[in-house]
C-alpha cells in the first residue's frame, strides 16, 4: 500500500467509510448524525497539519486515513495527536498499523517531543491494541467517558508516548 498527501478530491472515497464509522458511535466521540460538509473540515487538515490517505497501490481503492496535527496550542504545542479511519471492508491487512507508523514518522520529524490520543475507546480493543504495540500507555482514564451504542456507558483512555 502507498501512504501519499490526502487531496481534496479523495474525500469521496474516504466519506462513505468515514460516515458508517462514526454512525456506528463505537469508536469515535464525533456525533454519530456528522454531515459530510462538517466531517471534511474537522479531517482535511491543511499545512502545518497533515492528512494522508493509504491506498492499495494494485487497485487504487482508498483503505483507510489519518489525520495528524498538534495536541494544543500554546505551552502545549510540542505533543502531536492523530486519528485514524480504517474502511471496515478492508480491515486487518496492516492499513491502522502503517498509518500509524507513518504519523509517527511524521510527529518525529517536526520535532515533536511526544503524540498523544485524547479519546480512546477502551472497548476497541483493536486500536487499543495496535497502539499498545506501538508503544503507548494509557495515562488516564475518563471513567465512563463514551456511551457506546451495545455496550452502555464505557471508559476513555489518554494513551500517550514519547518520541
Amino acid at each position: 500500500m502507498e501512504i501519499r498527501e490526502a487531496t481534496a478530491g479523495d474525500w469521496a472515497a474516504v466519506w462513505p467509510f468515514f460516515h458508517r464509522i462514526v454512525a456506528a458511535g463505537e469508536t469515535f466521540t464525533y456525533p454519530a448524525d456528522l454531515t459530510s460538509d462538517t466531517a471534511r473540515g474537522w479531517w482535511m487538515l491543511p499545512a502545518p497539519d497533515r492528512t494522508v490517505v493509504a491506498v492499495d497501490e494494485a487497485g487504487g481503492t482508498v483503505l483507510g486515513t489519518a489525520k495528524m496535527n498538534r495536541n494544543q496550542a500554546g505551552n502545549g504545542a510540542h505533543v502531536a495527536s492523530a486519528s485514524f479511519m480504517v474502511d471496515p471492508d478492508h480491515a486487518g491487512r496492516g492499513t491502522g498499523r502503517a498509518l500509524a507508523e507513518e504519523a509517527l514518522r511524521w510527529a518525529r520529524a517536526r520535532g515533536f517531543r511526544a503524540m498523544q490520543f485524547n479519546a480512546v475507546v477502551a472497548a476497541n480493543a483493536p486500536a487499543v491494541g495496535l497502539y499498545r504495540s506501538l508503544g503507548f500507555a494509557v495515562v488516564g482514564t475518563v471513567p465512563e467517558g463514551f456511551r457506546h451504542p451495545r455496550l452502555g456507558y464505557v471508559d476513555l483512555y489518554v494513551m500517550h508516548r514519547p518520541l
